[in-house]
């Protein structure tokens, strides 16, 4: 019926064609915005962020940068400190967007102009060293581009950018040996632009280079003397209250110069900023993106060898499946095929009531015996023609998690078509989660058909019941986990932390909008659908399956399984892992490769679960529903075992709630694929065994 595009081959070809020749872009012109000479360019400041833990903070919540004053500037009717509208995607990413008193006017340059002047106390001195020691950066965004630090390759030939700009660094002092840590106080912002054929100024660049300077050396202006030579850096350091130590610690010959105390010792920050505007005719508008994936350009190479590697693992288990199809089952059913089994039962009752012609050749009865041998060996699948569609234990909560499947394949699939297309692209900060969030509500629909129908086949009565579950279940521990892991970094005032009223308004797209969806899916799918048809009945008595072999049990054949898939996939993982977890400033964009790989991983899956459900029927196995999930499923529990493996080779996280979020995020995104590739597995075991039993006819 429905399952039968699965069995196609050339659906699969031509999307793993289209796949592996798209690559994402972004749609040019759609958003450019033209600037006159001395036009404001607004500056937003968002957030700062590092590579070596999971917790971000809103750049104003910093106590050693300048408070927004609340004045206007360049004519804008919104004030410093004034929030950005934001979509769901930026809210959930923790950016903290905010209108800044930073003032550029498009053409005019400022040798420096001050800011303010911060200052923090003893405790705030203290994080700030901690915020350096984890290598935080800084996201400001000019014209939707984030401030970027350039780098040149070794040979000088190429440039490239790193979103954001360091808070500050550290290095040994050549006195004492100890460790002293610095604050960026001064900024110097290049914008780098270039006229537009329709008139005005497009900006192409937004560079940012941070440096240190001493408080001594600042002038009556706030702005320090020949601003761009070096200076001495200005040190996070107020001197220990001796007198206070003291009195702290009566008799002790230690003194710990961090013991955090307020003493009403302060350190004055003054924060100053230098503006330059550069024509830059080498960059096109549409490529300005380009430099901040010049690093992921040098790995193409490594990309088209995941694609190769992908489809040799995929292309061998398809010759596996094609010997399968072949030279087992097409010559089971060609040699031993429609009527085999009732034709063995009237040759046997004929041979007892001895009316077999005994003049006759001596084969026929050879060939008799030898059918009965040959049905014994190759044939033990067909033994299970009466049990093999029978309902599974749990059906009812199998049929749930099958349509969840359903509807994150669905997400899935119209987010990396949408990427390929390039409309989710860099310049959308957001868009990624945010239509992946409205696709994956939207697709409940999908998810309570399937989960209607498939529970109609099992013979269930109380669709409403199915549809609570449908509905409930998968996206109702998703958003328990995440409010669990929300506390904690709520206890962190961190930005990473999801703002409760947008807590809410998930909950209400979630029951306002996708249970209604999931209701009418499942009341179609279970009212108005017809249920899967199987060719094939059922009997009373449930077949005996025989002892099983060490490697067909259900825990082992899952583990082994799932070798293959994670093979095909391991390789861009590490992209990926490098884009989520180290380089967050980076932004992937290889959505052509992702598809390609992601689609043969389809491939794979379906491959896969083929051979395994084959070996079990052959082994007079019939209960496959399950097993059938668990095999398309079981790559997940390598590559949470490769999370694992990452977080103690590659990552440096530290703190406990850096790591309670890497290691719940990661089981979280297993769990997705977990649920996606084992439904793609159990509906492929199902189209398959379909198909086989539909052409031997038996009694």
């Amino acid at each position: 019926m429905g399952l039968r595009w699965l069995s196609c081959p050339h659906i699969w070809s031509l999307w793993i064609l289209f796949a592996s020749c798209s690559y994402a872009f972004y749609l040019p012109g759609y958003s450019v915005k033209r600037y006159n000479d001395d036009e404001s360019i607004p500056l937003l400041v968002n957030k700062i962020f590092s590579d070596h833990t999971q917790l971000q903070y809103a750049y104003f919540d910093l106590p050693f940068v300048c408070p927004p004053s609340g004045r206007t500037h360049g004519g804008s009717p919104f004030g410093a400190g004034q929030s950005v509208s934001q979509n769901l995607g930026e809210i959930l990413r923790g950016d903290r967007i905010m209108t800044s008193d930073f003032e550029l006017h498009m053409g005019k340059n400022v040798e420096c102009q001050a800011l303010c002047t911060a200052e923090v106390g003893r405790k705030d001195v203290k994080w700030g060293r901690q915020l350096i020691r984890e290598g935080y950066v800084v996201e400001w965004i000019a014209d939707n581009l984030p401030g970027a630090t350039s780098f040149v390759t070794v040979d000088r030939r190429r440039k490239y950018y790193a979103s954001g700009f360091k808070l500050g660094y550290q290095e040994f002092s050549p006195i004492d040996g100890k460790q002293r840590y610095y604050i960026n106080n001064h900024f110097t912002i290049v914008i780098r632009w270039r006229s537009a054929p329709e008139g005005g100024k497009v900006v192409v660049g937004f560079e940012v280079f941070p440096k240190s300077i001493r408080a001594q050396d600042h002038g009556a202006d706030g702005c320090p003397e020949h601003v761009h030579e070096e200076h001495e850096g200005l040190e996070l350091y107020i001197p220990p209250n001796l007198e206070h130590l003291r009195q702290k610690y009566p008799g002790s010959s230690y003194l710990p110069e961090d013991d955090d105390y307020d003493d009403g010792a302060t350190l004055k920050i003054p924060i100053t900023y230098s503006v330059y505007f550069k024509e830059d005719n080498s960059i096109e508008w549409s490529n300005r993106w380009d430099l901040y994936f010049s690093k992921q350009d040098d790995s193409s190479m490594t990309h088209w060898l995941a694609v190769l590697n992908s489809l040799t693992i995929s292309g061998v288990l398809g010759v596996a499946v094609y010997v399968i199809w072949t030279r087992t089952i097409q010559g089971d059913i060609k040699g031993r095929g429609d009527g085999t089994i009732d034709d063995r039962k009237v040759r046997k009752a004929a041979k007892a009531e001895g009316l077999l012609d005994q003049t006759s050749d001596v084969e026929r009865e050879a060939d008799i015996d030898s059918d009965d041998d040959g049905m014994d060996d190759m044939s033990g699948w067909k033994l299970l023609h009466a049990d093999v569609f029978r309902v599974p234990n749990f059906s009812g909560l199998l049929a749930p998690l099958v349509g969840s499947g359903m509807q994150l394949l669905f997400m899935t699939s119209g987010l990396l078509l949408l990427s390929c297309l390039g409309i989710l692209n860099p310049s959308y900060r957001g868009g990624f989660v945010s239509v992946g969030t409205g696709l994956f509500v939207f697709a409940g629909v999908f998810s309570g058909y399937f989960s209607g129908s498939l529970y109609k086949t099992f013979g269930g009565k109380s669709w409403r019941k199915n549809m609570l579950i449908t509905a409930l279940l998968f996206p109702g521990l998703m958003f328990c986990l995440i409010f669990i892991l929300n506390l904690f970094v709520w206890a962190q005032a961190s930005s990473t932390a999801i703002p409760f009223v947008t807590l809410i308004g998930i909950v209400l797209l979630w029951l306002l909008i996708q249970v209604p969806l999931v209701y009418a899916g499942s009341w179609y799918g279970f009212m108005r659908a017809e249920p899967w048809e199987h060719p094939t009945k059922t009997s009373s008595t449930p077949r005996r399956i025989p002892p099983q072999p060490w490697y067909l049990h259900n825990v082992q054949r899952a583990i082994i399984t799932g070798l293959a898939p994670f093979a095909v996939l391991f390789i861009e993982l590490l992209f990926v892992f490098k884009n989520l977890w180290q380089d967050k400033s980076g932004y992937y964009y290889v959505f052509g490769f992702l598809s390609a790989v992601t689609t043969i991983l389809m491939v794979t899956v379906s491959e896969v679960t083929v051979i395994a459900t084959y070996s079990q029927l052959c082994a007079e196995d019939y209960q496959w529903w399950w097993q059938s999930f668990l095999t398309g499923g079981s790559s997940a529990f390598w590559v949470f075992a490769y999370c694992i493996w990452y977080y103690y080779f590659h990552l440096h996280i530290t703190g406990f709630v850096s790591s309670l979020l890497f290691f719940s995020y990661s089981f979280l995104a297993c769990a997705v694929y977990g649920l996606l590739t084992g439904t793609v597995g159990f509906l492929t075991a199902y189209a398959f065994i379909r198909r086989i039993y539909s052409s031997v006819k038996v009694d």
